[in-house]
């Protein structure tokens, strides 16, 4: 089972490339970062954690770009997989946001994961022209559209919300397919898109025992007809090793823990200390 580190990006505390960096050198596999455009002030939408308009974190509102983000860690680094948790693709435009992830895949290595959300702030999916019920469907139709992007000499593609005839785009990313999972609640609506258009789950913060759900998932792969099996990202599990050993039973490959909103200093030495209990060491000098 795989280890990441998920940093709440902001315009304070250590920066990405830092964060990354540090992550790497004490043993992690995937350094994520999340995405949010803006947050409207005024908004009907509940955030999933507190059930009303209050945010859990004053980091919803300095989101850094991901883009960025990575790009400058991937600067610094060699090894680390390079991640969102998560993007929201239909806050962009999907010609650009192809050729920005084929970039940094190129640049990198091919070291890039692409976890997406459908969106649970339907105001701020609103000011990018995307009506909440359609989310799905545009994600679904936008990741579409990308694939043929980063996999076609002359790519084209005619769907209801994003459409371009023959068209020349590279660079095409070095992974053969570069792998998409989906942030979003462990229903069987989830894992029924999944199976149809990604290649693993992320859970949300607040899920824990999440065995029974990763059993579900499995099942509807293999009935939609899928090869192998899912990728499965826990997210916010503690480090105890009974835990993390339950979990890798039960078909998750990576366990992700979340940085804390400290000083750069303390970042850095609190990673030491997580990579000691889970059994990561140091990767500088091997």
């Amino acid at each position: 089972m795989r280890y990441g580190i998920v940093l709440f990006t902001s315009d304070r505390g250590i920066t990405p490339a830092e964060a990354a960096r540090a992550a790497e050198a004490a043993g992690f596999d995937t350094f994520y970062v999340p995405e949010h455009t803006h947050i409207p002030v005024k908004r009907t939408a509940a955030h999933p954690r507190t059930g009303d308009a209050s945010l859990p974190d004053d980091r919803y509102l300095r989101t850094l770009d991901p883009w960025v983000s990575l790009a400058t860690a991937a600067s610094v680094t060699t090894r680390i997989r390079l991640a969102t948790a998560v993007a929201l693709p239909v806050e962009s435009d999907p010609i650009t946001l192809a050729k920005a992830v084929a970039t940094l895949d190129h640049l990198s290595g091919g070291r890039v994961t692409l976890g997406v959300g459908f969106g649970w702030n339907t105001d701020e999916l609103a000011d990018h022209g995307v009506p909440g019920r359609l989310r799905r469907t545009v994600l679904r139709e936008y990741l579409e559209a990308m694939r043929v992007l980063w996999t076609d000499e002359v790519a084209s593609f005619a769907g209801e919300h994003v459409a371009f005839g023959p068209s020349w785009a590279w660079p095409k990313p070095v992974q053969e397919r570069v792998p998409v999972l989906v942030g979003a609640a462990g229903t069987e609506r989830t894992f029924r898109w999944i199976a149809r258009s990604a290649d693993g789950w992320l859970t949300t913060p607040s899920e824990v025992d999440i065995e029974e759900n990763v059993g579900l998932l499995r099942q509807i792969w293999r009935a939609e007809g899928r090869a192998g099996e899912p990728e499965v990202a826990a997210l916010g599990p503690r480090p105890d090793p009974a835990g993390l050993a339950r979990l890798a039973d039960a078909g998750v490959t990576e366990v992700i823990f979340g940085l804390p909103d400290r000083e750069p200093a303390e970042v850095v030495a609190w990673l030491g200390r997580l990579a000691a209990k889970v059994g990561r060491g140091t990767l500088i000098g091997r």
